[in-house]
């Protein structure tokens, strides 16, 4: 009999994207994706020597663009 799944409390898998993976997302260079994270507008963690974004932080850093065009 297989087990039932174990459920986080913080809901599905947290999907963390690589530099490159946003630059492709939002067409931008290596520079600009980094000076984002550097400025706080776009959220990421460090795991080692490597730096992942969250997919929500993706997705609240365009969200919180497109409502600043919008004003």
């Amino acid at each position: 009999m297989a087990s039932p799944p174990v459920l986080h409390p913080a809901g599905p898998a947290l999907e963390l994207l690589t530099v490159p993976q946003v630059m492709a997302r939002l067409q931008l260079g290596r520079s600009a994706v980094y000076d984002l994270i550097r400025t706080g507008q776009l959220a990421s963690i460090t795991l080692g020597r490597a730096r992942r974004i969250p997919t929500h932080a993706l997705t609240d850093f365009i969200r919180t663009r497109l409502e600043q065009e919008a004003a």
